[in-house]
C-alpha cells in the first residue's frame, strides 16, 4: 500500500527531527507544593520560638528548590513548544518534495493508475498545536466511561463473522439505527474472510447486545467488498444518503433507513476515470448550506477533500486534493468532522497509530480551511479518545486497550453533522491488548459506546 523507495529521504528527514526535537516531550513531574511561611507554621502547629528558628533554613531551601523546578518547568514547556514548531516546518519542507515525486510515481493509484501524476491542488502546511478554547466538555480534558461490549458479532446459518467495526449511527422514529462493516464468510455471496456489513436496530441501549444482525449481504444489491458506512439525511431532496466505500465511495438512497432492504441499488460519486490516491478509505460527508464536502484518508498520512454544490449532490464532486497533511502515526484513517453547535467552528478526529489506535483532533474555520491540531487532544498521552482517557462503567471489566474507527452522535441527523459540546457519545470499535494480533480483518473487534464526563 506504499512505495517502499520513495519515503526513504522523508523517513530520514523526519528521524533526524524525531531526535533533534522530540514531538511529545515527557511530562514533567509536578512542582512541589509550597511550604507555608514561618508565622503560619509557628501558629497551625504551636511551635516555639527556638523550634522555628531551626525550620527556617529548610524552609528557605525549600523555597529556592520550588522556584527552581518552577522555572525550569516553564523553560521545558517552552521548548516543547519551539520542537512542535520546528518539527511542522521540518514536515513543510520535507513532505511537499516526497509527495510530489510520490503523486508522480503513483499516477493516481487506485482509480487513477497509469494516467500520470495526480493533481493533488496546493498542499497544506503542517501546523503545530493551537490552545484549546473550544466549549462544552470539548474545552476541558476529555474523559470518556466506555460500556460493555454493545454489538459484537453473531453467526447464522450462512454467516460467521469474525469482527464488528467502522460504525455509523442516528435516532430515527424512536430507534437507534446502526450500520457496520463485519469481516465474515459468507455462503450467500461466496466469499471468505471478506469484507462487508451488518444493520441493527433497537430503542434502548439496554436492548443492543439482544438485537438481531441483518447480514447485508442478504440483499443482492450489496454483495461482494462494501464497508465502512456513513449515514445521513439531506433536508433538501428529504432523502437518506447511505455510503460506503467500494474501494471508491458509492451511495444508496432510502425514504426508510431503518429498513435495510429498502436501499437502491448503489451507485458511484466519481465519475470513472477521477484521479484518486493510492488507497481512498473511509468517507465522511458534511454541508454548509452550499457545498456538500467528502472527506477521506489514504493511508499515506493524509486527509483528502472533495466538494460539490448542493444543487448537484450526489454528483459532481471535484478532483480531491489534501486538506491536511502528517504522517501515518498522527492521520492514519477513520477520519469524521462535524459542525460544532453554537460556534462557527468545524472539528475533525482522525484515527492516529501510537500505543494502541487512538483519535486526533483538528480545528477549522471553514471545510475547505486549514486543519489546526488542538494541544490537550493531539497526542498519545492526551487524546481526543484513547486509551490514556479511557475508563469503564461500574462493573465491566475493562475490554478494549483502545478507541478505533467510529463516529459521534449528533445532534439531530442531517447533512450539517451538528456536535452538541455538552452531550458527547462517541460509539467506536475496541479490542482487548491481547486479542490484537494477527490478520486485522480477522481482529475480533466489537462495538461499545462511550460517553464523555466531566474530569474531576
Amino acid at each position: 500500500m506504499t512505495n517502499p523507495a520513495l519515503p526513504r529521504a522523508l523517513a530520514a528527514t523526519l528521524l533526524a527531527a524525531a531526535i533533534a526535537f522530540p514531538a511529545v516531550l515527557p511530562a514533567q513531574p509536578a512542582a512541589p507544593a509550597a511550604l507555608p511561611a514561618p508565622d503560619e507554621l509557628k501558629t497551625a502547629l504551636t511551635l516555639t520560638d527556638a523550634q522555628v528558628k531551626l525550620i527556617t533554613p529548610i524552609l528557605d531551601a525549600q523555597a529556592k528548590a520550588f522556584a527552581e523546578v518552577t522555572g525550569a518547568q516553564t523553560k521545558a514547556e517552552a521548548a516543547r513548544n519551539d520542537a512542535n514548531t520546528k518539527i511542522a516546518a521540518l514536515l513543510n519542507d520535507a513532505q511537499k518534495t516526497q509527495f510530489a515525486a510520490l503523486g508522480a510515481a503513483r499516477g493516481g493509484g487506485r482509480g487513477g493508475r497509469g494516467r500520470g501524476p495526480v493533481d493533488l491542488g496546493p498542499l497544506p502546511d503542517v501546523h503545530a498545536a493551537v490552545p484549546n478554547t473550544l466549549p462544552g466538555l470539548l474545552g476541558k480534558p476529555l474523559k470518556w466511561v466506555s460500556t460493555a461490549p454493545l454489538v459484537i458479532p453473531v453467526n447464522d446459518a450462512a454467516h460467521t463473522l469474525q469482527s464488528i467495526k467502522d460504525p455509523t449511527i442516528s435516532f430515527i422514529d424512536g430507534k437507534w439505527e446502526i450500520y457496520a462493516t463485519a469481516h465474515m464468510t459468507s455462503q450467500i455471496s461466496n466469499t471468505k474472510n471478506a469484507f462487508n456489513m451488518i444493520h441493527v436496530s433497537f430503542a434502548d441501549w439496554k436492548d443492543a447486545p439482544k438485537a438481531p444482525l441483518f447480514y447485508m449481504d442478504s440483499n443482492p444489491n450489496f454483495t461482494g467488498y462494501k464497508c465502512a458506512p456513513e449515514m445521513f439525511y439531506f433536508a433538501p431532496q428529504k432523502k437518506w444518503y447511505f455510503t460506503f466505500q467500494t474501494q471508491p465511495p458509492a451511495f444508496c438512497t432510502s425514504t426508510t433507513p431503518g429498513e435495510p432492504n429498502s436501499w437502491t441499488k448503489p451507485e458511484p460519486f466519481f465519475a470513472q476515470g477521477t484521479p484518486l490516491p493510492n488507497l481512498p478509505i473511509d468517507f465522511h460527508f458534511i454541508g454548509d448550506g452550499a457545498y456538500m464536502y467528502m472527506f477521506f484518508t489514504g493511508d499515506d498520512g493524509n486527509f483528502y477533500r472533495s466538494r460539490t454544490t448542493y444543487a448537484d449532490f450526489p454528483k459532481g464532486f471535484s478532483n480531491p486534493v489534501v486538506a491536511m497533511r502528517g504522517t501515518r502515526n498522527t492521520v492514519f484513517e477513520a477520519g469524521f468532522t462535524y459542525k460544532i453547535k453554537g460556534t462557527d467552528k468545524y472539528l475533525t478526529c482522525v484515527e492516529a497509530l501510537g500505543a494502541g489506535r487512538y483519535y486526533r483532533a483538528y480545528v477549522a474555520d471553514k471545510l475547505d480551511g486549514e486543519w489546526y491540531p488542538v494541544d490537550g487532544l493531539e497526542s498519545v498521552d492526551h487524546p481526543f479518545a484513547g486509551k490514556a482517557n479511557l475508563t469503564f462503567e461500574a462493573g465491566v471489566t475493562p475490554w478494549s486497550g483502545q478507541v478505533s474507527h467510529g463516529e459521534m452522535i449528533r445532534d439531530g441527523n442531517d447533512e450539517r453533522m451538528i456536535l452538541d459540546p455538552n452531550n458527547l457519545m462517541f460509539l467506536y470499535q475496541g479490542i482487548g491488548d491481547a486479542e490484537n494480533k494477527g490478520d486485522y480483518g480477522a481482529l475480533p473487534y466489537k462495538l461499545g459506546l462511550l460517553r464523555a464526563v466531566k474530569a474531576e
